[in-house]
């Protein structure tokens, strides 16, 4: 058991980490918003993923052993889980643009639950009664968010819901990777695969109507499109889900504020008693998960 002093350290680090992931991704979609003015979003994405390819291509020249974890045994399952994963990115990117800031990373939270249902069908796992109380939860919350049939709906939530859905798709496929493929080669082949794929529906000459004011958000989508990750995957390897994932959670009320004093979006209160709703199905899930099973 650890004692209380490597317990803190390691609080410490998870709220570090965490600190960092959540500056990362709430700036990754004002830099989206700002740049949309005069780029498409496959040529803001293909930034990102050329940034990717940089920086784990250098490291993987730097250092050989590196360069040996690049020779995949899966890479049918690598192409498959990119495909997915750029469609998912596209459109919740697109969605940036047409929804409040808030209602985008309300609704990307049912991404955990679309893995639970997945997880059951493609993976085997157990579909449990938290399990399925976490996915009631979530779906009602879904509704309270888009309110279908209502003046308030707004079509663009599909989108969001459409790439919670591959964000759930791309976890069930990096779950089966990860048995054979390190973290460095699912993020190298990612950014590789996906770069062409974003620069297909660009136009090439892009970089050319670059000017001085774009250099700053163009250099802010490079680091916080691997920052984000990286700091994600840190705070995992010193917090168990329980303690990382509810501060992730922080992150919609945190894009509500943002959105309200950079872009003079109102506090929507269905989109908070929806994001509610969500939550608490799913920290009610990890908590059952946690509980010790009987034998």
């Amino acid at each position: 058991m650890a004692d209380p002093a490597t317990k803190q350290s390691d609080l410490t680090r998870v709220i570090f980490w965490m600190t960092g992931a959540l500056l990362s991704f709430s700036t990754f979609a004002i830099v989206i918003r700002s740049l949309a003015a005069n780029f498409s979003i496959f040529e803001i994405l293909s930034v990102r993923n050329a940034a990717g390819v940089a920086v784990f291509g250098l490291l993987a020249l730097a250092r050989p052993k590196l360069r040996t974890e690049l020779s995949v045994k899966k890479m049918p399952l690598h192409l498959a889980r990119n495909l997915v994963h750029w469609g998912a990115q596209f459109s919740w990117s697109t969605a940036l643009l047409y929804l409040p800031l808030a209602t985008v990373f309300a609704l990307e939270f049912t991404a955990p639950i679309w893995t639970a249902l997945l997880a059951y069908f493609f993976l085997g796992e157990r579909m449990t009664v938290h399990r399925l109380i976490a996915t009631f939860l979530g779906f009602l919350g879904v509704l309270v968010i888009v309110r279908p049939g209502l003046q308030t709906f707004q079509p663009a939530a599909l989108l969001v819901l459409a790439a919670a859905l591959g964000f759930a798709i791309t976890f069930v496929f990096t779950k089966k990777l990860t048995a054979t493929e390190t973290t460095f080669a699912i993020l190298f082949w990612m950014n590789f695969i996906q770069l062409p794929l974003n620069l297909l529906g660009s136009d090439l000459t892009f970089p050319l109507r670059m000017v001085w004011s774009d250099a700053v958000p163009m250099l802010a989508i490079a680091i916080t499109g691997i920052a984000s990750h990286f700091c994600l995957t840190n705070a995992f390897r010193y917090g168990d889900a329980i303690l990382v994932v509810p501060i992730d959670f922080l992150r919609i009320p945190l894009i509500a504020v943002v959105g309200y004093f950079f872009y003079n979006e109102g506090f929507d209160l269905a989109v908070l008693a929806g994001a509610a709703l969500i939550i608490v199905g799913i920290v009610w899930n990890m908590l059952q998960e946690r509980k010790p099973k009987n034998v």
